[in-house]
């Protein structure tokens, strides 16, 4: 991704105003509850993966101000991590999802395919974030 590191990490934290410009198509009814830029955030959205939606309330954290950022999905155990590493001009985003599958044959394909799933959507996401970085860059 061409942009510092700070400016990226910037748009991740920023639920307001930047944010929800670069999610993709998966992720539906964007709403910021409370805060809107970093630590102590609350949001709320849909999320259609795998033919299933599923509604998540989020409360960010920022356990590496500028770097590493997390979303704890408050009615689950489903925490989403955003790490930014400079390099050089550019910076290095990740995204990643952990949480405490279901029991039995359901967490089985939880487990075999949400992994999957949420790397499309992540490599979606990530693409548009690229995007979205240049052109606030050249404007």
């Amino acid at each position: 991704m061409q942009a510092p590191a700070d400016t990226v990490y910037g748009y991740l934290a920023d639920m307001r105003d930047h944010h929800p410009h670069f999610l993709p198509p998966a992720f539906s009814d964007f709403q910021v509850e409370s805060g809107g830029v970093g630590a102590g955030t609350v949001a709320t959205y849909r999320m259609t993966a795998g033919g299933r939606t599923r509604q998540y309330r989020m409360q960010v954290a920022e356990p590496e101000p500028g770097r590493v950022l997390t979303e704890s999905d408050l009615g689950s155990t489903a925490v989403t991590t955003f790490t930014v590493v400079p390099q050089g001009a550019a910076s290095l985003v990740r995204i990643s999802t952990a949480w405490d599958g279901a029991r039995g044959i359901g967490g089985v394909f939880e487990r075999m395919f949400a992994p999957r799933v949420l790397r499309g959507i992540y490599a979606d996401e990530l693409k548009r974030l690229d995007a979205y970085a240049r052109a606030h860059a050249a404007s």
